[in-house]
């Protein structure tokens, strides 16, 4: 296997230098290790506990700052590493996912050279072949690949209505590199599972299996393109989001061509009043959009970061407004299951509401707590919050004393990181698109309030809910019904058995102690179905009056029987 490249972030060519950059990697863990298993494992047992925990936030810190170096230099899925990692913060320190969490793609470009030579073995032919024109100077570049603008040529170009491309080609070497650190993290991942300090708080193995499957998505391109026609297949009916087209005929794993739909970046305040677009109007206007993909569809943009979305100025309205919201980029995609899906219309709803309880109760739902989760303090964490902070503004929450916020947020991360609870990789991705949406929002409209978007949403959602419980309400009431029925039945025939001798009665006193039994089980159901109908007419009232009506006036009936018939038989 083969690294090819030009610098320390690019490895040369050899296995020599494969080796060398699986041993510095596990040379680095293993370090780090030995500091964590000193200071956290042996100075406790020697009395020394005061020690280790004075120094450990600087500690946790210089670890931060050395693994941003090392991530920097190397390149590759370190610089993934990462980013993955500060968004762990049921498994992190607040030490490590702050330092981590500015980390980017600091890494440069790869000369054209080498890139044209990969783009040229990929399809087959030279590029002045394929294209009429390439941009040697890259548009974007990134630790796993990066983009350069070109031309079709007319007879490709005639083919799918369009000329301009950004053509994306990963970078010379980068699978065997990919291999390479996941064998690497692999291996760190199985000593972390002996640790018993890591593994009662997560399970190591599985979260590199976790970020593995994700990075080896990122640079299978075909597996880009078809996010791409996905996403834009659950858009089709919106004129207001536009995706870039895929040519097809230019793209394998390792290169994508597609559609060059630059276009005035979100956040380019001064780009959009210049074309007559009021950074106000965006904001809500990315904000439902984000929301209908989270709990719509369920399968949602996990990057929306400010360069992977434009505003596009249109020639004619759409949906009342002038431009429309472009997105790119669909390396990153989450993808919630139905039953997940479910878990967070609850969540939106207890947000929307301020309801803490309520709020710990979905998250548990989802998935996320196990269930000997003690959640009463993540329960009164939640209250304080909405409290304190729920229904503000940014503009609003500007003016809250920072020390305020950071006591909070400290109290806050204890008690997170003190529940056992892991949270899944497709529910990290909600977080931080849901992160990113509110960071954009915030940005073209300072006094941009997101409970403003979430509260009609969770309105929406409350009325589709109705439909579903009274359902369940009218089977229940059906349910109810059933029993009522069958039980006097059953009833009378024990009473039966008992009088024919087939059962045999020791003592009068049981044939007494039965009677009451049937007169209360009459009563009992009487008044179950009675509270059955009652609750499905005033559910059912607000959309149907007549029905709702009669439903609540029906009720009466089972109301009135079981009143007189206990009255009958006192």
């Amino acid at each position: 296997m083969t690294l090819p490249g030009r610098s320390p972030a690019h490895p040369g060519p050899g296995a020599g230098n494969t080796r060398a950059r699986y041993r510095r990697i596990l040379r680095f863990a293993a370090w780090h290790l030995a500091v964590v298993w000193w200071f956290e494992l042996f100075l406790p047992r020697i009395g020394l506990a005061r020690l280790a925990v004075r120094s450990r936030s600087r500690r946790m810190r210089n670890f931060a700052q050395r693994f941003h170096a090392l991530a920097v230099e190397l390149g590759g899925l370190m610089i993934k590493v990462g980013q993955f990692l500060s968004s762990r913060l049921d498994v992190l320190p607040p030490e490590i996912t702050a330092e981590l969490e500015g980390l980017q793609d600091e890494v440069p470009p790869v000369p054209f050279a080498d890139v044209r030579a990969l783009a040229e073995s990929e399809l087959g032919s030279p590029l002045d072949r394929v294209f009429a024109w390439v941009d040697e100077t890259p548009v974007a570049a990134a630790s796993l690949g990066q983009a350069h603008r070109a031309r079709l040529l007319p007879e490709a170009a005639a083919d799918v209505a369009f000329a301009g491309v950004i053509v994306k080609i990963q970078r010379p070497g980068i699978e065997a590199i990919v291999d390479v650190d996941l064998a690497a993290l692999r291996k760190v991942g199985g000593w972390l599972s002996h640790i018993r300090l890591v593994s009662r708080r997560a399970d190591m193995p599985a979260l590199v299996e976790e970020f593995a499957h994700t990075s080896l998505e990122e640079i299978d391109y075909l597996h880009e393109a078809a996010q791409a026609e996905r996403f834009a297949d659950e858009f089709a009916h919106n004129d207001a989001v536009a995706v870039p087209r895929i040519v097809w005929e230019r793209t394998s794993r390792r290169v994508l061509a597609l559609e060059d739909v630059t276009a005035i970046k979100i956040t380019d305040l001064e780009g959009l009043r210049a074309a007559g677009i009021d950074p106000a109007e965006v904001a809500p206007a990315f904000g439902a959009v984000m929301f209908d993909q989270l709990f719509g569809s369920g399968f949602f943009h996990a990057d929306p970061h400010p360069g992977n979305i434009f505003v596009t100025p249109t020639a004619q309205p759409v949906a009342g407004r002038p431009w429309k919201l472009t997105f790119i980029d669909f390396g990153m995609m989450g993808d919630v299951p139905p039953g997940t899906r479910r878990g967070l219309r609850k969540l939106l709803i207890a947000a929307a509401s301020r309801d803490g309880r309520g709020l710990v109760a979905a998250i548990g739902e989802v998935g996320v707590l196990l269930p000997t989760a003690d959640t009463a303090e993540l329960e009164r964490a939640m209250t304080h919050l909405f409290a304190r902070f729920g229904g503000m503004g940014f503009a609003e929450l500007r003016e809250v004393d920072p020390r305020e916020f950071r006591d909070f947020a400290a109290e806050f991360g204890d008690v997170v990181r003190s529940l056992p609870f892991q949270l899944p990789e497709n529910f990290l991705l909600i977080i931080r698109a849901m992160s990113l949406t509110s960071g954009v929002c915030s940005s073209l409209d300072p006094k941009f309030n997101l409970w403003d978007t979430v509260e009609p949403y969770a309105a929406q959602l409350i009325r589709e809910e109705r439909g579903s419980i009274v359902q369940d309400v009218a089977q229940h009431a059906l349910d109810a019904a059933t029993t009522a029925v069958r039980l006097p039945g059953r009833l009378d025939g024990l009473v039966t058995r008992l009088e024919d001798g087939s059962l045999a009665v020791a003592t009068p006193r049981l044939e007494r102690q039965v009677a009451r039994l049937e007169r209360t089980a009459r009563r009992a159901i009487s008044a179950l179905v009675f509270a059955a109908l009652l609750i499905a007419g005033a559910l059912v009232r607000p959309d149907d009056q007549v029905l709702g009506t009669v439903l609540m006036s029906v009720s009466v009936l089972p109301l009135l029987h079981g009143l007189l018939a206990g009255r009958r038989r006192l």
